[in-house]
């Protein structure tokens, strides 16, 4: 058999609508936005950009889309209905806050929102999977973050490795998502980005496809 190249690689991504302080997500508007980005930039021939989902900046309230549309991509590769291969989620967040990105290693089991989210809840020291144990436990993403850092930089992003991905509605994502990620052999990543008035938006949405092609690259 010859060689047959980088294997198919689909990835599924969510971002944010809006919430306290944060009038518009610049997420919202990078996923909405991706696909059709994605197709005049040129997709690279193994990468397979299956979903782009926005989700209320809710805890318990973005867990129903969440959880449908991380079933749904199971249930795709066990049918066969997409290519084989690694299926990796990407998750996009807003930092306010933030000069630079940061591609987040891990989630804490541990809800503490300083402020309400879009549903009105602000849970304080509360374990996000109580069967999962303390609010201490923590899940880490199986991606490569640092070598993924080096390589962004290198093309001239200012991006960071990042341990603290906050214990608001990021952080409430990215663990179920990473504990989903963990039971079903697939890979999550959470990617805090800043305002569009500290990184405008066109050079945000050219970081985000450099990053979706060093990951087919690396696959």
């Amino acid at each position: 058999m010859g060689s047959e190249g980088p294997s198919v690689v689909t990835v599924h991504v969510t971002g944010f609508k809006k919430f306290h302080g944060v009038a518009e997500n610049p997420t919202e508007k990078i996923v909405t936005n991706l696909k059709s980005f994605m197709e005049k930039r040129g997709l690279p021939k193994n990468l397979v950009l299956s979903s782009c989902t926005v989700l209320e900046t809710a805890g318990q309230g973005a867990l129903g889309t969440l959880h449908k549309v991380l079933e749904s991509a199971i249930t795709d590769r066990e049918n066969g209905s997409s290519a084989q291969g690694q299926v990796i989620w990407i998750h996009f967040g807003v930092n306010s806050g933030a000069t630079r990105f940061a591609l987040e290693t891990q989630a804490v089991n541990e809800a503490t929102f300083r402020c309400p989210d879009e549903l009105g809840w602000k849970p304080q020291r509360v374990p996000i999977v109580p069967s999962d144990g303390s609010i201490s436990r923590t899940r880490e993403t199986t991606l490569p973050v640092n070598e993924l850092t080096k390589s962004l930089r290198k093309i001239g992003y200012d991006v960071v490795p990042s341990d603290d991905a906050g214990r608001f509605v990021c952080n409430y994502v990215y663990y179920h998502s990473l504990r989903f990620a963990e039971q079903h052999g697939i890979k999550s990543l959470f990617v805090h980005v800043p305002l569009f008035l500290t990184i405008d938006e066109e050079v945000q949405m050219h970081f985000v496809a450099s990053l979706l092609e060093l990951l087919a690259c690396s696959n």
